[in-house]
């Protein structure tokens, strides 16, 4: 169903009123631990090895491309500073995002999708609980920080299978791979990610449970709102991840070899 301007202009503006409340709600007490330790187990639990073996092809299509090409240039020296590079800014939050929004942005916004249409949420505010407080900000921040320790995970798995099929199947040399990215590698490379990551994680929740907690229509409804939070979510990761990295290839002076 096509969408007007209008209508289009008004979920934004919804949104944007929901993440605030949620960003309001995160210094409100009571906190939910245990709720938050239990969202951060099935994140981590449903995500972990999906996001390892997707970031095993990348690494690898990376640590090829850019060893095909620095060899044409006749600078296989730099090969191993641009494959690690590669995966710790871009590869490894965009592989982490991608894997949250897919496995654990899903489960989200059905349950929360579930709970909306049994009328739950309706219930928990009669009674005088928040289902922000409640729900929505245990997963947003579970999912902020599973998405920092999994990026962590996914950047160490593409670079050691970038190591191996540049070294192994391009008969790099070890040594180099590792003294150029030392050389040109700097401690924010790996923080950006790290922030990617943790923005893309909160991203991710919030949209899922945005969707889930204004589904309407019965089943089809919730499979509806499932569906349209993966997409909103892909769309607004690509957009953030264009704006951090500008700013920060802006802001953050390159290292010098």
């Amino acid at each position: 169903m096509t969408l007007s301007v209008g209508t289009g202009v008004r979920r934004s503006g919804e949104f944007f009123a929901f993440c605030l409340d949620t960003f309001r709600s995160v210094a409100r007490r009571p906190f939910a631990v245990r709720e938050t330790i239990q969202q951060a187990w099935f994140i981590s639990s449903v995500s972990a090895l999906p996001a390892c073996l997707v970031s095993v092809p990348f690494g690898a299509v990376i640590a090829l491309q850019l060893g095909s090409l620095a060899r044409q240039l006749g600078e296989q020296s730099f090969t191993g500073a641009a494959s690690v590079l590669a995966v710790v800014r871009e590869a490894g939050p965009i592989v982490t995002s991608l894997i949250v929004a897919g496995a654990a942005g899903t489960a989200i916004c059905a349950d929360l999708g579930s709970r909306k249409i049994r009328e739950e949420l309706d219930a928990m505010s009669v009674l005088g609980i928040d289902p922000i407080q409640r729900l929505v900000v245990p997963r947003v921040v579970a999912c902020a920080l599973v998405a920092v320790l999994l990026n962590g995970l996914v950047s160490v798995v593409g670079v050691a299978g970038g190591y191996f099929f540049n070294v192994i199947l391009q008969d790099g040399t070890p040594g180099a791979y590792l003294a150029s990215f030392q050389a040109l590698g700097q401690l924010s490379d790996l923080a950006v990610g790290e922030a990617k990551a943790f923005v893309f994680g909160a991203v991710a929740a919030l949209v899922a449970s945005y969707k889930g907690m204004t589904a309407k229509g019965g089943p089809k409804g919730v499979g509806d709102a499932v569906n349209q939070a993966v997409v909103i979510t892909f769309i607004l990761l690509f957009a953030i991840n264009v704006i951090v990295t500008a700013v920060y290839l802006n802001l953050v002076p390159p290292s010098k070899f």
